[in-house]
């Protein structure tokens, strides 16, 4: 039996769903960025790559030379192809626009261009996140795409997907009916469908926290996790095991291959932030992907993709996994 490509699945999906050919096109787009990241990510010292530049990105963090290289390649790849009405990024303050001299589509692209970058220097597993969402109607072709347009609810997400950077490189895809995984043959140069309609346990042992900010937790967020950590003799009666790679799209792979819950809380260190993940570019994505796998994810008292965004570079408290234990803290958090 041969094998399937990302391309014929994508083709297959404009037959079968309905789908879109400059939708097709655009994850085409975007798939091609990700091998051109991973083979920038598999140089390392070799390439030049490591290390940290000396600007700083609209969160104020230290960007490093292959955080602003992907980017660039995710630039590059998608202004030209006629599919996006503009593109945002985790490293950019503002919207992008599309170069007058290409045309324009029908599409927005948010993405973080290399999530879990601090990890590079000490070769751990990181990746690129992407979502799509449809531009609103707007009156003539002419001026920029203001920040508005992108300001759009997780639900109205049409696509979403990440690539793992690691042992193998694999690109994980939602279209709005379940969740696909696709590991690249670096021999024929095409990602081939290997995960077929991927399901989260509803139930885990498994959770994932960096326990180093345990002082800084909110109440619900303590209490829960002290019972995580009480085992068979908790009120939860079974033992849990923690895992942490510091690299969201690690985790959440983490989870979708074998279960689990990931929890980024706020803290009491900035409270005025609502958390430290970014909605648009990191929770969105991940939320929609992770409930096409039958999880959840809330921010500990709503539905993750029913917020409506107020800003391009929104932060937001995470708790995602398995539906069990995501209803469980969630329900701590509004009792």
């Amino acid at each position: 039996m041969s094998r399937v490509t990302l391309s014929r699945y994508l083709i297959e999906q404009t037959r079968s769903h309905n789908t879109p050919a400059d939708l097709r096109f655009l994850i085409e787009v975007v798939a091609r960025a990700c091998k051109a990241i991973s083979h920038q990510v598999s140089k390392g010292a070799l390439g030049g790559v490591l290390g940290s530049m000396e600007t700083e990105n609209v969160q104020g963090e230290v960007q490093k030379k292959l955080d602003v290289l992907s980017n660039e390649i995710l630039l590059e790849a998608n202004e030209w192809g006629g599919h996006l009405a503009g593109m945002a990024s985790e490293e950019m303050d503002n919207a992008y626009q599309i170069p007058g001299r290409y045309p324009k589509g029908a599409y927005l692209l948010v993405f973080d261009p290399l999530d879990g970058s601090s990890n590079i220097d000490v070769n751990v597993s990181v990746g690129t996140i992407f979502s799509v969402l449809r531009c609103p109607e707007r009156n003539g072709e002419n001026g920029d795409l203001g920040e508005d347009a992108f300001l759009q609810p997780g639900t109205r997400q049409v696509a979403a997907g990440y690539a793992i950077y690691g042992p193998q490189t694999m690109l994980m895809l939602t279209l709005g009916n379940g969740v696909k995984g696709f590991t690249l043959d670096r021999e024929l140069g095409s990602f081939v469908l290997t995960h077929d309609n991927i399901k989260v346990p509803e139930t885990t042992q498994e959770f994932a926290i960096n326990m180093s900010n345990q002082r800084h937790w909110e109440p619900p967020v303590t209490r829960y996790v002290e019972e995580l950590l009480a085992g068979k003799t908790g009120p939860l009666g079974k033992d849990y095991n923690m895992r942490w790679v510091a690299a969201m799209v690690a985790d959440v792979h983490r989870i979708l291959t074998r279960g689990g819950l990931f929890m980024y809380p706020r803290d009491s260190r900035e409270p005025e932030k609502p958390g430290k993940l970014r909605l648009m570019y990191e929770a969105n994505p991940m939320s929609f992907i992770i409930e096409q796998a039958g999880g959840a994810s809330t921010n500990g008292v709503q539905r993750i993709l029913d917020i409506q965004p107020t800003s391009l570079h929104q932060r937001v408290a995470v708790f995602l996994g398995s539906k069990e234990e995501v209803e469980r803290v969630t329900a701590y958090h509004q009792n």
